[in-house]
């Protein structure tokens, strides 16, 4: 039997077909090869998660690549909210409430860890941010109205008996955490939303997106450059209009945290009060509208902003002054702006901040 053939004029034009679509394919590659690669862009997505409006954003070539990464952190920051929530019934915050002055709790290491530096940042702010304060009473009405007067002092003293972090009991051994007293409660959302963002941009950027900034309500960090290749440029709102901007920074590879004081408030004779509470008094911290924080850790500048409320404007701006690599600018109740002594603004008004001296020694 001999293998059939194929006529010659046939031949030819397979042979002619081949040979075209080769040198489409040649030609192809060169052009492709030659192209020029796409440039990076922002690629940005808002999400409502941790009861705060957040937005990420991604600065890649590949558009997959950057969509893939923004879905990975907003799963991430999900994640997080549900393993820390005060309000979920499951997570292991509210278990650890539910057995106050009863028994240790096993908690997870990333949930270990977590409360272990909350409580090294309440002993360095000698409880000015306290995690404890869940187990306050709430005395106050944050309306924005005039209140005839504040609570009684005995009322205030008793709404602040059951906080104090000290009375957190951590056994590295067994993982475990315990509140010693009936009654005590831990909350995390004082720092939770930096924590969130920390974790989100880490996983974002072990994806492989080399600039990028996530914004938490306001907790902000990033890191890189923008797709045109520019530094990130990071607002401060102006708390006497709250929709304007005061001033703004120019960075990257960096934390800006800005937390107000000025949304949830209420006044006695004229004389207002924020809605943070000072957990060593029970009355409400005064002096300051607006407080922003700058450091390389989001985490730690989520948690440097509720200190420096506590402590008010000059105790304040001298603790950030001893810490190293952190940075701070304060707006006061009387529009004074103070920034810390490495602090470097714009401006859009004519006022000149003032810089805190040197601490005593």
């Amino acid at each position: 039997m001999h293998a059939s053939r194929l006529p010659a004029k046939r031949f030819f034009s397979v042979i002619a077909r081949f040979l075209v679509l080769s040198w489409l394919l040649v030609a192809n590659s060169a052009a492709f090869a030659q192209a020029p690669a796409s440039k990076p862009r922002n690629f940005t997505r808002t999400a409502h998660l941790m009861g705060s409006h957040f937005s990420f954003t991604a600065v890649s070539a590949d558009d997959s690549l950057a969509w893939r990464a923004i879905r990975a952190g907003i799963r991430e920051t999900q994640r997080i909210d549900r393993l820390f929530s005060y309000w979920d019934s499951t997570s292991q915050i509210t278990q650890i409430n539910r057995q106050a002055g009863i028994k240790p709790v096993v908690v997870d290491q990333e949930v270990y860890d977590l409360i272990q530096r909350t409580l090294k940042l309440s002993a360095l702010s000698d409880g000015a941010f306290d995690i404890t304060f869940a187990g306050g009473e709430k005395i106050y009405k944050f309306d924005r109205k005039e209140h005839a007067s504040l609570p009684a002092p005995e009322v205030v003293k008793a709404s602040v008996a059951r906080i104090d972090y000290r009375n957190v009991l951590l056994d590295p051994a067994t993982h475990s955490v315990m509140l010693q007293d009936k009654g005590m409660r831990l909350n995390l959302a004082g720092i939770l939303q930096g924590y969130g963002v920390r974790k989100a941009q880490a996983l974002m950027r072990q994806m492989g997106i080399q600039g990028g900034l996530i914004n938490g309500s306001g907790d902000v960090s990033c890191w890189g450059r923008q797709g045109d290749g520019s530094l990130w440029r990071i607002a401060i709102g102006d708390p006497a209009y709250p929709q304007s901007v005061s001033s703004w920074l120019t960075v990257t590879d960096v934390a800006v945290v800005t937390a107000g004081n000025y949304e949830q408030y209420f006044t006695v004779q004229g004389k207002y009060y924020g809605h943070i509470i000072d957990p060593h008094t029970g009355y409400p911290a005064t002096g300051l509208r607006s407080v922003t924080i700058i450091c390389p850790d989001v985490e730690l500048a989520d948690g440097l902003d509720e200190v420096v409320f506590v402590k008010g404007p000059e105790e304040g701006l001298a603790f950030i002054n001893k810490l190293k690599g952190v940075d701070c600018a304060l707006i006061t109740n009387d529009g004074r702006t103070l920034t810390s002594r490495g602090m470097a603004v714009n401006y859009y008004s004519t006022q000149q901040p003032q810089t805190a001296a040197a601490p005593k020694p």
